[in-house]
């Protein structure tokens, strides 16, 4: 098992979104406020977690023939839980969510990574698998809320600072309110995946003119 390997994959070189390119319809649709973006990223965090660890503990007894359809009874069983959590301490947060929460059920990141890795390994290395995968969608999240929230509604921190309003950075009127809307969506998440290929890209880049210079 190997920790920072598992770290930088989660976060980084197997990003769930930027290079995996999964649970894409989550990202671009709820992605408005910060608000949402930390409780859409920790309520996946804590079901692939739970699930990985439940997956990788029941691998030696689930049929190979029926794996998914187990995958998915473990992964229904916790987003209930998650669900009605919700909506009896964070009411505003599951009204926000919306289907999107339910929704989770068949999020390709959380069966990927349980066809993937909780099913071929031990429940400690699949819990640390679902901390990191779900900290590099949670991290994903938070970008685009922030972008998009800045740039399409001019505040900061939606549905959390100042009463839920968010802290104004740019006047009413100037933001551009096409970065809140699906295309904004698009747009930002296009952006991201390409700042984060360009960044993942550089050390290859700089190990190829090493060679040469090598040479």
């Amino acid at each position: 098992m190997n920790v920072k390997k598992q770290f930088s994959d989660g976060l980084f070189f197997q990003n769930p979104v930027t290079v995996q390119l999964l649970g894409m319809c989550s990202v671009m649709a709820i992605t408005t406020t910060l608000f949402n973006g930390i409780g859409m990223g920790l309520s996946v965090l804590v079901i692939l977690t739970l699930a990985n660890i439940i997956i990788a503990l029941l691998r030696k007894i689930i049929p190979n023939n029926i794996r998914i359809a187990c995958f998915i009874v473990v992964i229904a069983g916790f987003v209930t839980i998650v669900d009605l959590c919700l909506q009896a301490f964070l009411p505003a947060l599951s009204s926000s969510l919306g289907l999107f929460i339910p929704l989770i059920v068949v999020n390709c990141i959380i069966l990927g990574r349980a066809e993937a890795f909780a099913y071929k390994n031990g429940p400690g290395a699949s819990a640390l698998d679902g901390i990191f995968q779900g900290l590099g969608y949670t991290m994903i999240l938070v970008i685009m809320c922030v972008v998009r929230e800045f740039l399409g509604n001019g505040t900061f921190g939606g549905g959390i600072l100042n009463g839920g309003e968010g802290i104004r950075i740019i006047p009413e009127g100037i933001p551009a309110l096409g970065m809140i809307l699906p295309v904004g969506g698009f747009l930002t998440l296009a952006c991201v995946i390409a700042a984060m290929q360009y960044i993942l890209s550089r050390p290859k880049k700089d190990e190829k003119k090493t060679e040469e210079v090598a040479k």
